[in-house]
């Protein structure tokens, strides 16, 4: 996987796409009491605030750009939610080689999204029967097709307990830190306009690469 990081640059001129994927549930839309600054006082955010509802977001953070690429926001973060975002992201630009960086959750192995790759990479063999044979059989069965890496679309899975290889990680804490931490909304709604926002400011004024000097050895524990 750190090869891969390292090797993204160079993967990107020849049209394959280095992704990093992940989700970032909860994000809560909350409207916040504050007291406005005025001469020799701070802005004040009161412990206080009202829920409106949560937002998850699906974020991809191309490596050879920095860029947050096709974001997906909803209610949700099922099976179909991600296969559809996977699906919507490839949509902008269909040609081109993918590879996904995603850790192990269920949903990033699931029966949909081998499917949805076997129709789009022109796999024709069967795929078995979830839960019975086949590629379906297993969520292991199904891992060891979806990282295949004859297929044109693929994906790569974080060790167990090794979610911060994920460089996306990082994106979302830039993220809470520059907008979520003292954002105040009076709606889903609003919590989405905001975080779209930030996200198009983030590709034009802060989008870079991040110099990533891990190397996969062990680390001293």
């Amino acid at each position: 996987m750190c090869d891969m990081y390292h090797q993204a640059q160079a993967l990107h001129k020849s049209g394959t796409k280095v992704i990093s994927c992940d989700e970032k549930t909860g994000i809560q839309a909350l409207e916040r009491i504050i007291t406005p600054m005025k001469r020799g006082q701070w802005e004040r955010q009161d412990h206080e605030y009202e829920r409106h509802g949560t937002q998850c977001l699906i974020a991809n953070f191309e490596i050879a750009t920095g860029k947050i690429i096709c974001p997906t926001l909803g209610d949700t973060r099922t099976e179909k939610d991600f296969e559809e975002h996977i699906r919507q992201t490839v949509s902008t630009s269909p040609e081109a080689s993918w590879i996904f960086v995603v850790d192990n959750l269920n949903t990033h192995q699931s029966e949909s999204l081998v499917c949805y790759v076997a129709k789009a990479c022109g796999i024709k063999k069967q795929l078995g029967k979830k839960g019975k044979k086949g590629i379906l059989k297993s969520m292991e069965t199904r891992s060891a097709f979806l990282s295949d890496p004859t297929h044109r679309i693929r994906f790569m899975y974080t060790p167990k307990h090794a979610s911060w290889l994920n460089q996306v990680e990082c994106w979302f804490s830039i993220l809470v830190k520059r907008l979520l931490k003292r954002l105040s909304v009076k709606s889903k709604q609003e919590l989405s306009a905001k975080i779209y926002g930030f996200i198009d400011y983030f590709n034009v004024t802060m989008a870079k690469t991040f110099k990533w000097t891990y190397k996969g050895s062990p680390l001293n524990v």
